[in-house]
């Protein structure tokens, strides 16, 4: 009767084992990627991002920087 029990425990800890699988796959398909919106948000936030970082780079101050560093660079002896 032991080696019955036994036989029957393993059975059910194999289907919840199962069924704890199939659950975490479909969780895993249904998170698997972004959905169209959140790619259009996506989208505009680096957009956004690359207009300020543009401004930034092309305004007065740090364009004479960047024109003094390459320069120098250029100068350099070695």
């Amino acid at each position: 009767m032991y080696k019955a029990v036994q036989g029957v425990r393993a059975a059910a800890v194999r289907v919840v084992r199962a069924v704890r699988v199939r659950a975490q796959l479909r969780a895993a398909r249904r998170d698997a990627g972004m959905a169209t919106a959140e790619y259009a948000m996506g989208l505009v936030a680096a957009v956004a991002f690359a207009v300020v970082l543009y401004k930034v780079v092309t305004s007065g101050a740090v364009s004479t920087e960047l024109q003094d560093i390459v320069k120098r660079a250029l100068d350099a002896k070695v």
